[in-house]
């Protein structure tokens, strides 16, 4: 391990903890766990002390001193929130928060003209949309690893897939779907399938939850069988939509293969109901298999249709249209019940749906699924290798490149680690076959879990973040709405060991950690790359066409180019700002008091907002980001003549 690691930091919490899970809200109230100056529990007593006993042993190897970086970058969604955050690990900081589908006043995301052209907007230049929910995030890979160029996100709120850039980690590109509601599951492509000479990602597959009647136009609202789902799949580099594939019953999440075949989505809801009960009447749903090369000679051959006003092409997946497997399209895996998650080993021999209702994982053999398309496998079921029974509620499972799978038990609040060897030799008959290594206790109920490149061909079977949905009494009381609770663990050795607890605030899912080595960051943008740049004091100007004005500023610290400029009532204004500091971190902010005007410029960087002066009198236009000694002299005036 590295120096800037640490061992066991804090020991196993006392199980005793654990009782405030069968306990009622009003019971926990009556604990007077909400009461700062309450009395500690015995077990609080316990796990403070066993805490201060390990600190005092000198049991520091995970921790990250100051002045020192961590080893891995955490990237994470954010939920509700509609952002994207980086963490470092094994410190647990958030080193950034990332606004994607989200407003941000600090960096000015859905302020400035060039994060409102990226977030898209109406006809009367309003945004579209200025909420989201992320959930899922994966980046982008080189010879089955990540490369660090890319990073992409869902947006379940508004069926929408953005794509974040590794250099800088901001948004650059968003695409709504066509025909789709529910953007849930998402991954990129570890491999062209078609040229073999490739082995980068090209493509983005974004499964869709939600049924909608298909065209959703308001006709059939109370017809199921014109309700459908779509999968979707988008150029990497465009982030144009390539095509959609109409299924089945609904996905959740998304998995693709290493060699580029096959991309997969476990399914709930097969039923293709629309209420919850309709939802839950099967005994097994399935994993959906899609055949891209198939999928995309397809389309090239224009074997499809289109829906509504989309030009999208869209092949037909169902079973109905699929039944011969020589020349099917998809394939659908029954697996127990109402699964939730489905992973790639990272061996790239297996695809994992754990079963959620089920106390299973299933283990599905990608050869014997190619098998079942080249019309030599009977049974899409027959695909199925193993199904340990893993415990309550299993969720998410990820990896350790030592043939170890982890995954998260919602109901036991538990991760088990349990082999797919064993699994499968268990699955054959072998009754001595050892499947469950270890299972130690989380806090409370895990969802997302994930283990460092975990999701690559390179695992190094260090970590696994534990993403749990309550922090319940971890966390100094804050009211109602709590954060919730990241756990991480040492998985280096037989038994998994808790090290911390870092904050999460609601609402975040799934996360991958990326070594940093592979992260490439710039401190500094290239003055030349916007085209809108104002680069010399020259052009540092006010320009009026009628009642149009174009304000082009420059910052360097401590001033802006113009002390003051003069527009009119009911003026359109824009005012574009260049950043001409090259210090790195030398941050500039532009605020406008009253008119809503608030973002940053890092170094060598341009950027610009559009408003109407429609308030008379004198703004200070004025730095918001701390950048020198006279940061505060940092001003100049905007007169609105009336």
């Amino acid at each position: 391990m590295s120096g800037n690691e640490t061992k066991d930091i804090h020991p196993a919490i006392d199980p005793g903890r654990r009782k405030f899970l069968g306990t009622t809200a009003m019971a926990g109230a009556a604990l007077g766990l909400t009461a700062c100056g309450a009395s500690q529990s015995s077990g609080d007593k316990a796990a403070a002390g066993s805490a201060a006993t390990a600190a005092s042993s000198g049991h520091d190897a995970y921790e990250v001193p100051p002045g020192k970086l961590d080893s891995y970058y955490i990237i994470s969604s954010g939920g509700h929130s509609g952002e994207v955050r980086i963490l470092g690990c094994p410190s647990g900081r958030t080193i950034k928060r990332i606004p994607v589908f989200n407003i941000d006043p600090m960096l000015g995301w859905g302020i400035t003209n060039e994060s409102r052209a990226i977030i898209g907007t109406r006809p009367d230049g309003q945004l579209k949309y200025w909420t989201g929910d992320t959930h899922h995030i994966h980046g982008s890979y080189k010879d089955g690893t990540y490369d660090g160029k890319y990073f992409w996100v869902n947006d379940k709120l508004n069926a929408r897939v953005a794509r974040i850039r590794g250099d800088t980690f901001e948004t650059d590109k968003i695409t709504e779907l066509p025909n789709v509601q529910g953007q849930h599951g998402l991954f990129s492509d570890k491999r062209d399938p078609v040229d073999a000479a490739i082995n980068y990602t090209t493509r983005v597959f974004a499964g869709a939850e939600f049924h909608i009647p298909l065209p959703n136009d308001g006709r059939d609202e109370e017809s199921p069988d014109k309700y459908g789902c779509l999968f979707t799949c988008l150029d990497a580099n465009s982030m144009d939509v390539r095509w959609q594939c109409r299924i089945d019953g609904n996905m959740d999440l998304v998995a693709t293969s290493y060699d580029g075949k096959l991309a997969a989505s476990n399914q709930y809801n097969t039923e293709n109901g629309i209420h919850y009960e309709d939802m839950m009447s099967a005994e097994q749903d399935a994993c959906v298999f899609f055949h891209v090369a198939r999928i995309e000679a397809a389309v090239k051959a224009g074997k499809f249709t289109t829906i509504g006003d989309s030009k999208v092409p869209v092949v037909d997946g169902r079973k109905e249209a699929n039944a011969d497997p020589k020349t099917a399209l998809t394939c659908y895996v029954p697996v127990p019940k109402n699964p939730h998650g489905v992973n790639a080993s990272p061996d790239g021999k297996y695809f994992v749906c754990s079963g959620k209702l089920s106390p299973t994982c299933s283990v599905i053999d990608l050869a014997l699924v190619n098998k079942w398309f080249d019309g030599e496998l009977a049974k899409p079921r027959d695909a199925v290798v193993a199904e340990p029974n893993v415990g309550l509620g299993p969720l998410h499972t990820a990896f350790d490149g030592r043939g170890n799978a982890y995954t998260t038990l919602f109901l036991d609040s538990k991760i088990v680690k349990w082999s797919v060897d064993g699994a499968i030799a268990q699955f054959k008959g072998d009754a001595k076959a050892k499947v469950i290594i270890d299972a130690i206790d989380v806090h409370y109920q895990p969802g997302h879990g994930f283990t460092s490149m975990g999701e690559t061909k390179e695992p190094d079977g260090k970590f696994f973040n534990s993403g749990n949905k309550f922090s319940k009494d971890r966390f100094l009381p804050v009211g109602p709405l709590h954060v919730e609770t990241e756990q991480l663990l040492d998985i280096t050795g037989e038994k998994m060991k808790l090290i911390h607890d870092h904050t999460a605030y609601p609402e975040p899912h799934d996360a991958i950690i990326v070594r940093a080595d592979i992260i490439k960051t710039r401190q500094i943008y290239d003055l030349n790359e916007f085209p809108n740049a104002v680069k010399t004091k020259e052009e540092s100007t006010i320009e009026r066409n009628g009642n149009k004005v174009h304000i082009r500023l420059m910052s360097q610290a401590p001033a802006y180019s113009m002390r003051e400029f003069k527009v009119k009532k009911g003026d359109l204004v824009t005012i574009t700002l260049t950043n001409h500091d090259k210090v790195e971190d030398l941050t500039h902010g532009f605020g406008i008091p009253k008119y809503n005007i608030n973002f940053v410029v890092n170094p060598q960087e341009t950027k610009s907002v559009t408003f109407v002066a429609d308030k008379p009198g004198i703004f200070w236009c004025y730095c918001t980001h701390f950048c020198h000694a006279l940061h505060l002299e940092m001003r100049s005036r905007l007169i609105v003549e009336a």
